[in-house]
């Protein structure tokens, strides 16, 4: 059974790392409910150019989200971590209702309080126009991605 306990800061190498695939896992359930326990109550976040307050907006955002991003598949990576503060760098790949591919990148900045609940997120993406056999996330949809798939720097991304 998967160890579900909060990993809090400050923060190691190994336990950034499980913490960043964590978030990639329940990121990948596409599940706005679930995701948003990741949060604390009063959670801040800055994604592209919204700005989002809370788990109950977290979780509208995130519905309109995966309604707008179709087969949806993230990939996360560490970037940097001290303290209580994580960066890591992701992809996702996704298609619009009518059926184009895409593929967004980005930046994200995480601030965890003492029980390993972020307080903040600060979120920088941008979208790339994919054709769909350029696609590189194969993978059951809803789903982690599974421990043999590569990772953004196995890919070159």
């Amino acid at each position: 059974m998967p160890d579900h306990s909060p990993l809090s800061p400050p923060f190691s190498h190994e336990t950034a790392v499980a913490k960043v695939r964590r978030a990639e896992d329940g990121w990948n359930s596409c599940d706005p409910e679930r995701v948003s326990l990741a949060y604390t109550p009063d959670c801040a976040w800055r994604n592209r150019a919204e700005f989002i307050h809370g788990r109950s907006e977290i979780v509208q955002f995130l519905q309109r989200k995966w309604q707008a991003e179709r087969e949806y598949r993230l990939i996360k990576e560490l970037w940097a971590f001290t303290g209580s503060v994580i960066a890591v760098r992701f992809a996702y790949e996704w298609h619009n209702a009518a059926g184009d591919w895409f593929r967004s990148y980005g930046n994200e900045n995480w601030d965890f309080d003492e029980a390993g609940l972020m307080r903040r997120r600060l979120a920088s993406i941008n979208d790339l126009a994919i054709n769909e056999e350029d696609r590189l996330f194969h993978w059951i949809r809803l789903g982690p991605r599974p421990a043999d798939h590569p990772g953004l720097s196995e890919l070159g991304l």
